[in-house]
């Protein structure tokens, strides 16, 4: 049976919702699911502005706001100085930054093919000094990436445009979820989550208190409820109420446990009863801190059903970043959104320029 939660509006000293515990108490209304649900009450204004952390404000928009999160990465550290130590035109300069991609997780095949790029070009006199190597480094991690960073489109004919969430434990999938709850409703959709993450009770907490800040609709079962119960009702009650978007959470599970792994390809089953299409969107949060790893996961899900995007968080943490470029080599997935802080803000359009020039700014040449 479905439960729509209807909670009080947080204030200025409320908890993030990463944080937030489990409701004393819960309203459940548990309407028929195919009958129309109650309507929400329109949410409370916005509590006022808070001064917080420097650490927890959002980055700045455009180009200064990924340099400011992604300048401590493991990839901006292994090619500080790199060229100001090797400013001749060599294969020691070629052999550094080989090293450097491999230490920054870009990995082997996609390193070597950089590598050897430039080596070519080095040898046909293409360059005049290391700065135009360098440049001509920037630019090839652009083309790399480039072919995958493709906005997600909310198909408005798709009514509800159902966007279902996988992953493995831990890396982010239901706070990427309020987040883009929040970045939806802000462009005035209507949305509805369905909280299949039935495995952990603070799961659902979480997605709720995300919900409500958001003034978005939660549609729930209890802990240990079948996951694909809960996405089948959240889909019906999201056409009955006309819903633009309905974003599903899932219980995160290791890419090597097959019988969670067949959970997914279920959900996607049912789902398909009520709309043929369903869902529009696969999207795969990564955890950017996984290096290599990644790969694996992305290759195991992707089997089991048809990954159509990725969501690469926690970029402005220890992530080594390089992974991004191995990931879009190897599958051309679009890369929809990267993390870049804690905010709901920072869960940033992936811009492929914008994350080269964090990583490896132009000045980085000079010292």
């Amino acid at each position: 049976m479905v439960s729509w939660f209807r909670r009080k509006q947080p204030d200025a000293q409320t908890p993030t919702p990463d944080a937030a515990q489990p409701p004393a108490a819960v309203v459940a209304l548990d309407p028929p699911v195919d009958a129309a649900p109650a309507a929400l009450p329109d949410p409370a204004p916005e509590p006022a502005s808070v001064h917080l952390p420097a650490a927890t404000l959002a980055a700045p928009a455009g180009k200064p706001g990924w340099r400011e999160r992604l300048r401590g990465s493991a990839f901006a550290r292994s090619f500080s100085g790199l060229f100001s130590r090797n400013p001749k035109l060599d294969d020691a300069l070629l052999d550094e930054i080989e090293t450097a991609l491999l230490t920054a997780d870009v990995g082997v095949t996609a390193s070597t093919q950089l590598v050897e790029s430039l080596r070519k070009r080095m040898k046909g006199r293409e360059f005049t000094d290391a700065n135009a190597l360098l440049h001509a480094l920037r630019m090839d991690l652009i083309a790399l990436l480039r072919p995958v960073a493709i906005p997600l489109q909310i198909d408005a004919s798709k009514k509800p445009f159902v966007l279902l969430t996988i992953g493995v434990n831990g890396v982010g999938k239901t706070t990427t979820i309020g987040k883009l709850a929040r970045r939806y409703k802000d462009e005035g959709r209507s949305l509805m989550l369905a909280a299949g993450d039935t495995f952990r009770a603070a799961a659902v907490a979480q997605l709720q208190a995300w919900g409500e800040r958001n003034g978005v609709a939660v549609v729930a079962q209890g802990q240990n409820a079948d996951a694909a119960s809960v996405a089948f009702d959240a889909l019906q009650a999201a056409r009955s109420r006309g819903t633009e978007v309905l974003i599903a959470d899932t219980a995160g599970r290791l890419h090597t446990q097959g019988g969670l792994m067949e959970e997914l390809a279920k959900v996607a089953r049912v789902l398909r009863k009520l709309d043929a299409e369903a869902p529009h969107e696969v999207l795969m949060v990564i955890d950017g801190t996984t290096g290599q790893n990644a790969l694996n996961q992305v290759r195991k899900f992707n089997e089991k059903i048809p990954v159509t995007g990725l969501v690469v968080t926690k970029l402005d943490g220890t992530a080594k970043g390089g992974v991004v470029f191995a990931l879009a080599r190897e599958f051309g997935i679009p890369i929809r959104y990267a993390g870049i802080g804690e905010r709901p803000e920072d869960l940033r359009i992936f811009d492929a320029e914008a994350f080269v020039d964090a990583l490896l700014p132009e000045a980085l040449g000079g010292g």
